[in-house]
């Protein structure tokens, strides 16, 4: 008995099992149709998830940068701290994450 990985969870599972333990997908009548359009699925579904990502990651700097001019928070404060740190982190976060998209489009 070999231990093989689900087409669609990846989780692992047993090869003799008629369905996966952990998502429930019937492993006796898949074929590489099936198998294809599983993987293509499951592509499309971390495409979503990284823009996303990419949205809350410019609302964050956005907001960050919005609340920091439109408020006239003066520098030192804990406000103005927050409101830099969320304009900062979410300018990264969301370069790092478009090179992620970039670089997962590519990889076709």
């Amino acid at each position: 008995m070999a231990v093989i990985n689900c087409p669609s969870c990846k989780k692992k599972t047993s090869d003799k099992a008629v369905n996966c333990n952990h998502c429930g997908l019937s492993l006796q009548d898949i074929d590489s149709d099936k198998i294809a359009s599983i993987n293509n699925v499951n592509r499309i579904n971390q495409a979503q998830r990284l823009m996303t990502y990419s949205f809350i990651a410019m609302l964050l700097f956005c907001g960050g940068f919005l609340f920091m001019f439109w408020d006239n928070v003066e520098q030192g404060t804990w406000q103005h701290n927050l409101a830099m740190a969320s304009t900062v982190i979410g300018f990264i976060s969301y370069i790092i994450i478009r090179i992620r998209l970039l670089l997962f489009k590519r990889n076709k």
